[in-house]
């Protein structure tokens, strides 16, 4: 039965490494991520979306200044008294005999063609004026958060490389464990044909073969996970196994002066965002100001389509005041007070909540920075004790039990101090990310 497990174990093996094998291998530089991520991310090319939306909603403000310009072209046909004598009138076709009364009172079916250019000029709109600045304020907001978007890209690629590269280094241990163990187990079996060793000695080598089997399957599936993270930060559907092209190495920091700046481009983009809720506010309140617009207008009249026999122009200032709209003007007001008195909370609330990562953040890298002291002491200890157990062991003077202890011990230790590097470069590369300015 046992024999069945393992031949069951190998060659579920086997059909693993060939599946690895079948798909593409490539290898790949952390620069050549981040360039990749930067020209091709999803969620990057949906923050620059939100930014374009922004400055649209600001260039429709545009129309606080420039003219409306249309122009028309009606085709009447009327026996109506008023219409009939008026697009006479229009057309500058009036005779004496037009004013008998019987024809004003009951005319002939009369058409009318009229073409009509028309020009209004905003003049002043004090609300408009604030709802344009509130638009740009509102531009210049998503500008940053696409801005803080890259940062925080940029980390996030830092953190997957590490783990791609993370993955790698748990391959690689684990794949010098099993062909330590593989070399112990064949000192086993001989020492056991010769009588030097017993069967359940042999049988605890054999556990800790398939253990590291096992161990080191989980390992691959955490490569082909890192590198399929990758692939979707770079929007790749080939989703590729990636090989680190850079080490797992211990990267140099100094903490001490890092500090939360309130030009960090998302702190940033708040306070502006609470900006534009004070402009709109200011627009709400002057909303109760009349306005002042010009406009003008050019007509062409004619009996036949597309002609020209007459023509006219108007042109005047209308200055308009909303007195009373019930009740609806001042509730918008009050509602964008409201909204302006959130966000000035909001911001509050998030610079201290930075604040607060950046303390808790300190503390993470200074338990790492000491972690990781101790991992490396611990490594050099564990692989001191497996090699005199092994020369030990090759002897007969060690047992069996003890031996297997040292090597898991061993690579334990090994892979802890390379999780240890990971945790320590990734409580550097967050500190960078909440104090970048």
């Amino acid at each position: 039965m046992n024999t069945y497990k393992y031949i069951t174990i190998f060659s579920f093996l086997l059909s693993f490494t060939a599946m690895l094998q079948s798909q593409e291998l490539r290898k790949i530089s952390k620069s050549e991520v981040l360039s990749k991520v930067s020209e091709n991310n999803i969620s990057l090319k949906i923050s620059e979306q939100d930014f374009n939306q922004a400055r649209a909603d600001y260039r429709q403000t545009n129309a606080v200044f420039l003219p409306n310009i249309s122009a028309s072209h009606t085709a009447i046909s009327t026996t109506n008294p008023l219409m009939a004598f008026g697009s006479k009138l229009n057309q500058e076709t009036l005779t004496q005999n037009d004013f008998n009364p019987a024809l004003l009172n009951d005319p002939s079916q009369i058409q009318n063609f009229a073409t009509k250019i028309e020009v209004q000029q905003p003049l002043i709109n004090l609300d408009g004026f604030y709802q344009r600045k509130a638009a740009k304020s509102k531009m210049e907001a998503m500008a940053l958060q696409t801005e803080r978007t890259q940062d925080y890209l940029e980390f996030e690629v830092d953190k997957a490389y590490m783990q791609l590269q993370l993955a790698y280094k748990g391959v690689t241990v684990l794949e010098k464990s099993l062909e330590t163990a593989n070399a112990n187990k064949k000192l086993a079996d001989n020492s056991f044909k010769q009588g030097y060793l017993q069967r359940a000695d042999v049988l605890n080598v054999e556990v800790r073969v398939t253990e590291i089997q096992n161990q080191l399957h989980a390992a691959k599936s955490n490569v082909q996970n890192a590198s399929n993270y990758l692939s979707f930060l770079m929007n790749d559907e080939a989703y590729v196994v990636y090989i680190p092209a850079d080490e797992l190495l211990v990267s140099t920091f100094t903490v001490a002066e890092k500090t939360v700046s309130e030009n960090r481009s998302d702190i940033k983009a708040m306070h502006v965002a609470s900006n534009a809720y004070e402009a709109m506010n200011k627009a709400d309140k002057m909303a109760f100001l009349p306005s002042l617009n010009a406009f003008g207008s050019y007509e062409l009249y004619d009996d036949q389509i597309f002609q020209a026999g007459a023509n006219g122009y108007t042109f005047g200032a209308q200055l308009r005041w909303d007195i009373f709209q019930g009740s609806r003007r001042l509730g918008k007001a009050q509602k964008s007070k409201a909204e302006l008195e959130k966000s000035k909370l909001e911001y509050n609330q998030y610079l201290s909540q930075s604040h607060l990562e950046l303390n808790k953040a300190k503390r993470a890298f200074s338990d790492a920075e000491n972690k990781l002291k101790l991992t490396a002491l611990a490594l050099k200890q564990s692989e001191e004790s497996l090699r005199i157990r092994t020369n030990r062991f090759k002897e007969g003077l060690e047992k069996t039990s003890d031996l297997l202890m040292a090597e898991t011990q061993y690579a334990q230790k090994q892979l802890e101090y390379y999780q240890t590097i990971f945790e320590y470069n990734y409580a550097q590369a967050y500190l960078q990310f909440l104090t970048k300015a």
